[in-house]
């Protein structure tokens, strides 16, 4: 089995517009959550979320990319421009033919849909665009993506609610290190934050109207976000023959199904998935120094995971520092996997610990150390990022310093 590295990455997302302002926001403990600002927002119950409010499309695309471009798509491709750019690497030839894209989301196009729900029902028109389907449809980022850069490898999108990103950051994961590409372009991306996507989750009752406060014993729901991130993995000696800057090893993952219940997570799928992945990193519970939780400031979520970190790691779980991004940037649903891994290149590159911000009062069920409010310095080795989605889908990365 090959090993993998990182050699890339970029984003786009409320705290950030690229990688080094994320950073900062990390560091800073700054909250990208706002008043949400689009057409009928006065309709909604939840108006506050994690919106991308200084971004003109204008500036980045022209008329005709923007017609095939939904905005999770022009997100993707503003972030793969960033990791690209900072690989160094030129597709062509055979590293062309062999280079694909594995990327996560959970609703696509949402934006397009709401855009033409609107004009058929609420206008009255009796045409859609003709670009409405390869413009909302799941695969289309992935598709522009590699259509832009040459990539003409493994190409492909998933979707699996909550845990899309690092499901398809498994996959990419998994086809580098099984040799069947030196090189895989992969990560998520999302925006749902028009008024179909924000009004559909207020049916399911687990949106705050004021704040995203993981693990807090006030906590009162979560906060929608949006945003991409992308990353660059390649074969460590491909990475090292052409002397890559190599940000950090992607070192192991695991994944597991609940088979429980549509919406409520279980702690035995979260363990099974946090244990299997360093199982298969061949690393010991006691090499972790850092968890990006999932973390969605939702009671029941929080307390799960919290539990099923405490049944993998023992007594070594508190001595783990363990920080929800989320109460920053919000849940980017199927992209958020992929901007919270950001965090733990944080913590692995630069020995600092992105904090829990929000956080008012102890839970004592959520009894871990949460890293309160404030940014830490803390030497790390070993991190992992947990995504636990609903349906009961989990997906565990497990990353380690270079």
């Amino acid at each position: 089995m090959k090993r993998v590295v990182i050699t890339g990455a970029g984003t786009i997302n409320s705290i950030g517009q690229n990688v080094s302002q994320t950073i900062n926001s990390f560091k800073e403990g700054r909250c990208g959550i706002s008043d949400l600002k689009f057409k009928d927002v006065e309709r909604l119950s939840i108006k506050i979320g994690g919106q991308i409010h200084d971004f003109e499309p204008d500036k980045h695309f022209n008329r005709q990319q923007l017609s095939l471009y939904d905005r999770y798509t022009q997100l993707t491709l503003i972030a793969a421009n960033e990791a690209i750019e900072q690989s160094g690497l030129i597709f062509n030839g055979q590293l062309a033919a062999s280079t694909g894209v594995v990327l996560g989301t959970a609703g696509g196009g949402v934006s397009t849909w709401d855009d033409n729900y609107r004009a058929v029902y609420e206008e009255g028109k009796n045409r859609v665009h003709p670009f409405v389907v390869p413009k909302l449809m799941n695969n289309a980022a992935a598709s522009h993506l590699s259509m832009k850069y040459n990539l003409k490898g493994p190409t492909f999108t998933v979707s699996t609610a909550c845990a899309s990103s690092n499901h398809a950051m498994a996959q990419a994961f998994q086809i580098v290190r099984s040799a069947q590409s030196p090189v895989m372009v992969t990560g998520g991306s999302e925006s749902m934050l028009c008024f179909g996507g924000v009004k559909a989750w207020e049916g399911l009752r687990v949106m705050s109207k004021d704040a995203c406060r993981p693990f807090s014993l006030n906590r009162n729901g979560m906060v929608q976000g949006e945003g991409a991130a992308i990353f660059v993995f390649e074969e460590l000696e491909h990475a090292k023959r052409r002397g890559a800057n190599i940000i950090c090893e992607v070192k192991g993952f695991a994944m597991s199904s609940d088979a429980v219940d549509i919406v409520n997570p279980s702690k035995q799928g979260a363990a099974r998935a946090i244990s299997n992945a360093l199982q298969d990193a061949q690393v010991n519970v006691e090499d972790v120094g850092y968890i990006n939780a999932h973390g969605t400031g939702t009671a029941a979520n929080d307390k799960t995971e919290c539990s099923a970190v405490a049944d993998v790691f023992g007594h070594h779980a508190d001595k783990i520092m363990i920080s929800s991004t989320k109460s920053m940037h919000g849940h980017i649903i199927g992209g958020t996997g992929a901007v919270e891994l950001l965090a733990c290149i944080l913590a692995l590159r630069d020995g600092i610990i992105a904090p829990t911000i929000g956080y008012e009062e102890q839970d004592p069920e959520c009894a871990l150390d949460i890293v309160p409010n404030e940014a830490r310095e803390a030497k790390v080795e070993l991190a992992i990022s947990n995504a636990f989605a609903f349906g009961g889908l989990n997906a565990v990365l497990v990353l380690q310093k270079v």
